[in-house]
């Protein structure tokens, strides 16, 4: 859990859960989890394919319901009759966004209000210009480009005016210029309008650019909940190094009581705050040279691998 105290005011919570679990048959899609959505974040959540990801979003949406534990939405428990009113305050877009293929953006966006039973349209230019699909025109929605989809399942959601935004998988398939469209998107609904996003996704390059927080999860566990400060302070240093020879490297890192990670014959990674000079230095005192070395900083795929271990693939 994140620290309760955020500069001089206690830290408010968005979303809590408490022990929450949910079997399907004999398998627990969640067990036991414990998460906490600081108000105003982006909340990266992190983990492979079947980790309980998209369950929990579901649970929360009330697409399906927890076997055992319970959470709290913006203070709300989820047995309270009040919840459904919570979930008011959420937009998700889960797996796919939902929109008629038929229809413009305006039209779909018109369907929306009049779904929602809002008394005008008074605000869908201003959604259409948020997203950038101003100018789609009457073009099918069916036929937009996979990032066009994706921001117009946005604006959907955000026609209820939500305080609070699940994405699951948002840039998925998405080619360059339309992960940059989504991300900047994402950002300006959080500093313009301080929605708070909570991401899945496996881009974990693409989700450090956004996330102030992270929360991991593995087998339906919260194995790891932190802030993006306290992250990069735990992101550690390496040299990426090229020698004569990695097995008098080892040797010498062994003596040293260095951690070190051999990448061929020639090359290796050294952890830890040695100076290049030193490094040279020790090596060359064992006949091995030091051909080059280039420095770099753990990404967050190698930490969350760290945290889980890397037995059962990547973080899809």
């Amino acid at each position: 859990m994140f620290s309760e105290r955020k500069g001089d005011d206690l830290m408010e919570y968005v979303l809590k859960t408490k022990d929450l679990c949910k079997k399907y048959g004999h398998f627990k899609a969640l067990d036991g989890l414990d998460m906490n959505v600081p108000k105003g974040a982006i909340y990266g959540f992190v983990g492979r394919n079947g980790a309980g990801k998209t369950t929990l979003i579901r649970l929360v949406c009330g697409l399906q319901e927890p076997t055992a534990g319970e959470f709290t939405l913006y203070g709300v428990k989820n047995s309270d009759r009040s919840i459904s009113k919570m979930r008011r305050r959420v937009g998700a877009v889960v797996e796919n966004p939902a929109f008629f293929g038929d229809m413009s953006a305006e039209e779909n966006l018109k369907m929306q209000y009049t779904m929602l039973g809002m008394p005008s349209y008074d605000g869908i230019d201003k959604l259409l210009e948020l997203v950038e699909l101003k100018d789609a025109g009457t073009k099918k929605a069916k036929n937009f480009s996979l990032g066009m989809k994706q921001r117009l399942g946005i604006a959907i959601t955000l026609c209820g005016d939500p305080d609070m935004l699940i994405l699951d998988e948002p840039i998925n398939g998405l080619d360059p210029q339309g992960i940059i469209e989504i991300r900047e998107l994402i950002l300006r609904l959080n500093r313009e309008r301080n929605i708070t996003v909570i991401i899945s996704s496996h881009i974990l390059e693409e989700l450090s650019k956004l996330a102030t927080c992270y929360g991991f999860i593995d087998k339906g566990k919260i194995v790891q909940e932190i802030g993006v400060d306290e992250l990069e302070a735990k992101l550690r240093k390496y040299l990426h190094v090229k020698v004569s020879s990695t097995t008098i490297l080892a040797q010498v890192m062994e003596k040293a009581g260095a951690e070190y990670k051999i990448l061929s014959d020639t090359e290796a990674y050294v952890y830890g705050t040695f100076k290049i000079s030193e490094l040279s230095s020790m090596l060359a005192a064992e006949q091995c040279e030091l051909i080059s070395s280039s420095e770099h900083e753990e990404s967050l795929e190698s930490y969350f691998l760290g945290l889980v271990g890397t037995a059962g693939g990547g973080t899809e």
